[in-house]
């Protein structure tokens, strides 16, 4: 192991690690609780996981130097001192999943790092709620990573085909698969996803079956489950986010079930869930077409001539204006965020030894 150098250099950039601590090398964060991360070695997933010191706001620093909150799948730089393992920085995120703060604030909630498959696991029974996969598919589209949607409790149905075909419908672009994982249906294209070194995550709401998927796709109880209501709503067994190793090399994250939360998309995770919407968009009159009551507006006679469904229609506009909502509170966020660095900077070439003003 090599010496950690003892000082940083800039704020915000690396933290300082204990005197004499020694690298440890690159790790994978593994699961992240209030007040403990754990993590494992890159090259060898299947260790047993260590605990790591972190800061105490729960963050370390990017490569660009902003400091964020650690999440499952980042890797990291560690350095050890005694028996402690301490994370310096988070390296480069080739994907993020992320959710709106659940409260006020413009901050970004990163669920998991990493990624290269999403599932989007929604139930058949009671029946699927095609405005929430369409959202959930928003925010897949929108990590960067490949959205695939599960279709739990399809031995509970008498037609799962079909209802897996009208869920197709709304999932332009993107496999939709119905299993039943008590008769043991639908998923070996599924499994098909688990190559070595690919990381999945898997969302949906409470009671859709997630970590029972999880368990059967692990081969292995390695999630808790519980007794689900009789309106389908399930506790949130899953009360943290973890990286668990499957058989065959691949990893999956199991998430908490999202309550409430807003979405955080761009317009080309939207563009990718709506392909359907982008591509009637591209045939209106008029280029900057808000496909509400202009002239040749190819999107409404879409709707008009039963080509696009209506509730289509009002899901994606629901989405557009949440996610340009957010896009203007994260640009206030960034003004601000800018106009304290710039001040900081200020303040310290005002300390500078050699400023006359010093």
């Amino acid at each position: 192991m090599q010496p950690v150098p003892s000082s940083a250099p800039a704020p915000d950039a690396v933290p300082v690690p204990p005197a004499g601590a020694t690298s440890a090398g690159v790790h994978l964060v593994v699961r992240v609780d209030r007040g403990a991360v754990l993590v494992v070695p890159v090259d060898d997933v299947t260790t047993e996981p260590r605990r790591a010191v972190v800061d105490r706001d729960g963050a370390a620093p990017l490569p660009d130097g902003t400091r964020s909150p650690l999440a499952v799948g980042d890797r990291v730089d560690l350095a050890v001192a005694g028996h402690e393992l301490h994370v310096l920085a988070v390296h480069a995120r080739r994907s993020v999943l992320v959710r709106d703060s659940a409260g006020r604030t413009s901050h970004e909630q990163v669920l998991a790092a990493g990624v290269d498959v999403v599932l989007v696991v929604e139930h058949l029974d009671p029946d699927p709620d095609l405005g929430r996969v369409e959202r959930l598919l928003t925010l897949a589209w929108r990590s960067g990573a490949r959205p695939v949607v599960v279709l739990t409790k399809a031995d509970a149905v008498p037609d799962p085909a079909g209802m897996r075909h009208d869920v197709a419908a709304v999932a332009p672009g993107v496999d939709v698969h119905a299993v039943s994982v008590q008769e043991g249906t639908g998923l070996e294209p599924v499994r098909d996803l688990l190559a070595p070194g690919v990381v999945l995550v898997v969302v949906g709401p409470s009671g859709a079956g997630k970590s029972t998927l999880v368990n059967a796709l692990a081969g292995a109880p390695v999630m808790t489950t519980s007794q689900v209501r009789a309106d389908g709503r399930g506790r949130h067994t899953t009360t943290h986010r973890e990286l668990v190793p499957l058989a065959g090399g691949a990893m999956l994250v199991d998430t908490p079930g999202i309550r409430g939360v807003g979405l955080v998309a761009d317009a080309g995770g939207l563009a990718a869930a709506f392909a359907d919407v982008a591509g009637l968009a591209q045939r209106c009159r008029f280029a900057d077409c808000a496909h509400d009551a202009e002239p040749g507006c190819a999107v409404l006679a879409a709707v008009e001539h039963g080509d696009l469904p209506a509730r289509r229609l009002d899901s994606w506009r629901r989405l557009e204006r949440e996610a340009a909502h957010h896009a203007r509170r994260a640009d206030a966020r960034l003004a601000a965020l800018e106009h304290a660095r710039v001040r900081r900077v200020q303040r310290a070439r005002r300390r500078s030894p050699g400023n006359p003003r010093a």
